[in-house]
């Protein structure tokens, strides 16, 4: 299974988004607040003036500290669309997600984070895509990463949509172990949230990643090619570089997120212990690259070598018969040098390096 690649059910060029009998369709667009409030001023905005569907804005504030319960209180009292919800006490984004999930209305629901924003008709062109297939249950596309004060341009022409199997698409993720999906980019079938329930408090910081998962448990997964679907903000206060950072910390929640997926819907998959499986090979496989990179680059009397390889075997029991562990065992004999970096695997960082910009150069493109 490890050397398959994800194909798709469906492929379609420059689709034309239909008309619904005249109706348009629902979204709910929860935003979780805590001290975010000078980020609303973007993020409200890019929802209300979305075109081609009709939207209801939930801002949850999380018992903010700074003025963000002001800000989304002027919103709502301006704006019958936009709506407020408020922590008595702060209880964390997974929280205040689900607080926001609860109150939800809309045929389809977004998670957007209140320092990200919606692109123009990334919406409506998601409907477009769960319209044309009613099997699919997510709908997600690029996220354009910024770091600049005022959110830039975005490409709004998309050239097609890709559809893929529910199975395929958690295969495939199982392969590569790592979440494809920032969040504000991706938008769920309402009544597929209703079968699968809320985020998972199982997990602290990957809770996402497990959703997209489990929504691909019970339904197929399509992508808008081309066009970027949101704005993601990136700065120095944002979870992914402060509390939600660390490489033995993302490897642990990795693991947990495929255990809560297999504990649940995944686990009615026909396969579902071979894909679990596949999954911990892959986790243990990283580990061992980490450790191994530590030798590379010089760094073992800073990194804990011996963490990333207890974590291998935790993980997958069989990791001494994976290549990572024989190559990881190539520079133990070699011994840690000094040196910044080692010239016996200096072609190995190289090669990392080239497989990164291959990566991300196919993830732009295709979304895996």
């Amino acid at each position: 299974m490890s050397g398959k690649r994800l194909v798709p059910i469906s492929t379609v060029t420059a689709p034309v988004p239909g008309v619904r009998d005249g109706r348009l369709a629902t979204v709910s667009v929860i935003i979780p607040c805590y001290n975010y409030g000078h980020f609303l001023p973007d993020s409200v905005p890019s929802v209300l003036s979305q075109h081609g569907v009709e939207v209801e804005v939930v801002i949850v504030d999380d018992r903010s500290t700074d003025d963000s319960a002001e800000v989304a209180q002027r919103y709502a009292d301006a704006d019958p669309r936009v709506r407020l919800v408020r922590h008595e006490v702060n209880q964390g984004h997974v929280a205040a997600f689900n607080s926001g999930l609860a109150v939800a209305t809309g045929e389809f629901i977004v998670r957007l984070d209140a320092d990200d924003l919606l692109t123009p008709g990334s919406l409506v062109r998601a409907v477009a895509l769960f319209d044309a297939h009613p099997s699919v249950g997510l709908v997600y596309g690029h996220p354009h990463h910024f770091t600049t004060d005022r959110p830039p341009a975005a490409q709004t022409e998309m050239r097609g949509w890709t559809v893929w199997s529910g199975r395929d698409w958690i295969a495939e993720r199982c392969r590569r172990g790592i979440n494809c999906i920032t969040t504000p980019e991706a938008i769920v079938r309402g009544s597929v949230v209703e079968r699968i329930g809320p985020l998972s408090p199982r997990l602290e910081f990957a809770q996402d990643m497990e959703y997209w998962l489990r929504v691909a448990a019970v339904s197929d997964v399509g992508r808008i090619d081309g066009a970027d679907q949101a704005l993601h903000r990136d700065h120095a206060a944002s979870m992914s570089v402060t509390t939600g950072s660390g490489l033995m910390l993302d490897l642990r929640e990795r693991r947990t997120v495929f255990d809560v997926l297999f504990d649940g819907p995944g686990g009615d998959l026909p396969d579902a212990a071979e894909l679990h499986d596949l999954s911990r090979r892959t986790l243990a496989a990283e580990a061992l690259q980490d450790a191994s990179h530590a030798y590379d680059r010089g760094h073992t009397g800073e990194v804990d070598v011996d963490a990333f390889v207890d974590f291998a075997l935790e993980t997958f029991p069989q990791a001494r018969t994976l290549p990572q562990w024989r190559a990881l065992q190539r520079r133990r004999m070699v011994g840690a040098r000094v040196a910044p970096l080692m010239p016996t695997f200096a072609a190995s960082v190289v090669w990392r390096r080239a497989q990164r910009e291959v990566r991300e150069r196919r993830w732009v493109r295709a979304g895996i």
